[in-house]
């Protein structure tokens, strides 16, 4: 079984705070989200931990093949026997040692076809171990993407910060000024100095979460992060939701893993009621001793179970259990796919909701907030009516990220929850993993010494095996 670990759930953040930051212009150096996904799956261990494990899953075919072939056996014995002394002390020796060497052949004829089923049971296993590949590709990828927002988002939280702290400590100077000629109380400025206190300790937290930001890319993505550039658009999904939940039932990894697994267990059941059937064996056998005498046997061995204290009533009872196990196994996972996919698409549309409404909301907090502040250089207003105005602005900036964040998140989500975020998909232009590769070399059980066994060298030497 493929190994997964816990995909990123937690809300991406993604830095658009004003619009000097979106039209700030681009380094040469700046890198895209493609860089880091194309990086996530070049470096990511997860992937190679678990492209291992399908290239176990892919041995399993050879072991099933290997059954349908003779086998063939040196055996040496050596023999002798004990003989008494009858001395004081009494001794123990061998005497006419004699040794046989000798080849003994083996196949299998009948076995009512339990063999060649359980290279059909080899082969569904390798396919949906393929599909649980697919399925951690999606993870890694997704985390990759939320470390990408998580950086560009705290950097935002950073510049949004430091914006704060400069206006607040020009409303603090303001204030220190009119206090000098007596417009304003000592409240006033204590009030300011409060102010930018918090302002400070705010922006000190948010070069903190940067910093935690960056570690979490570095480990995502297996490089530190370089001038990241906020994606132009995002990429294409469903025209509508039913036609999403359909792409979703038909591709999602997890569903066609999921039926593999039921292809398997159906397989397994018929396995086990064959198990009742005879057995049909061939054997022969050349052996020489030490004295030159030589002798041939060939033999057919018939073996029928008669009675095995119910152990092969309970191993087809325990795959018919099985069978109902993976089938309701697909049936539930396909109403969990189906309802990520249904929240996925409520949340792109409620975060495309949030982001019109915060932008007529920062768009009001603004002017409300240079009003406010012409009318204190007025006498109008008091200093705390300026912070309180200068608060309401900060909080729908920092609104504005989370909700651009929410979309993206939901965007990528969503592709995930279709089975679509994947290398192939995204079109990221990186040569992928080829599973059928290694499965191509081993699945005729080649010999270490052969032909096969020198293409199979060749493909290891290429992964980076050998």
């Amino acid at each position: 079984m493929i190994i997964d670990r816990t995909a990123p759930r937690h809300v991406l953040r993604v830095g658009l705070i004003c619009a000097s930051l979106a039209l700030a212009p681009l380094s040469a150096a700046a890198e895209t989200l493609t860089d880091a996904l194309i990086d996530a799956y070049r470096n990511s261990n997860l992937l190679e931990q678990n492209r291992a494990v399908l290239r176990a899953a892919d041995e399993d075919v050879a072991l099933a093949v290997s059954a349908l072939r003779p086998t063939l056996d040196f055996i040496t014995n050596l023999r002798g026997d004990l003989i008494d002394q009858s001395a004081t002390p009494r001794t123990d020796d061998l005497n006419d040692l004699s040794a046989t060497f000798s080849l003994a052949a083996r196949i299998v004829l009948i076995d009512s076809g339990q063999r060649g089923l359980q290279i059909d049971v080899a082969k569904e296993t390798v396919l949906a171990t393929r599909e649980a590949l697919r399925v951690v590709e999606q993870n890694v990828l997704l985390t990759a993407v939320d470390a990408y927002f998580s950086v560009l988002s705290a950097q935002a939280f950073v510049e949004l910060g430091e914006n704060n702290v400069r206006l607040i400590g020009e409303e603090l100077q303001a204030a220190r000024d009119r206090f000098e000629v007596g417009e304003v109380t000592r409240t006033d400025v204590a009030l300011a100095e409060s102010s930018l206190a918090a302002a400070r300790s705010t922006l000190a937290a948010s070069r903190g979460d940067l910093e935690r930001a960056r570690q979490q890319f570095r480990t995502a993505v297996g490089r530190p992060p370089g001038d990241l550039q906020l994606p132009p658009d995002t990429p294409a999904v469903a025209n509508t939701l039913d036609e999403a939940v359909a792409i979703a039932v038909r591709l999602h990894p997890d569903i066609k893993r999921a039926q593999r697994e039921v292809t398997v267990s159906d397989l397994s059941v018929d396995i086990a009621s064959r198990a009742y059937g005879p057995t049909i064996s061939a054997t022969g056998q050349i052996s020489t001793d030490n004295t030159g005498n030589e002798q041939q046997i060939v033999g057919l061995e018939f073996r029928q179970p008669i009675y095995s204290g119910g152990r092969l009533a309970a191993l087809e009872r325990q795959s018919i259990a099985r069978a109902d196990q993976t089938r309701a196994a697909l049936h539930q996972t396909t109403i969990e796919i189906q309802e990520r996919v249904r929240v996925a698409w409520s949340n792109v549309e409620v975060a495309q909701a949030q982001i019109a409404a915060t932008d007529q909301q920062i768009r009001a907090a603004r002017i409300a907030f240079e009003g406010t502040r012409e009318e204190a250089r007025l006498g109008a207003r008091t200093t705390l009516d300026v912070l309180d105005a200068e608060q309401d602005l900060r909080n729908a900036r920092a609104s504005r990220i989370e909700a651009v964040a929410q979309r993206y998140f939901a965007i990528y989500s969503l592709l995930s929850s279709m089975g679509l975020l994947t290398v192939e998909h995204l079109n990221l232009g990186v040569p992928t993993y080829d599973p059928a590769a290694y499965y191509n070399a081993v699945k005729n059980a080649p010999a270490r010494h052969s032909a096969q066994g020198e293409a199979l060298d060749r493909v290891l030497q290429r992964i980076g095996r050998e």
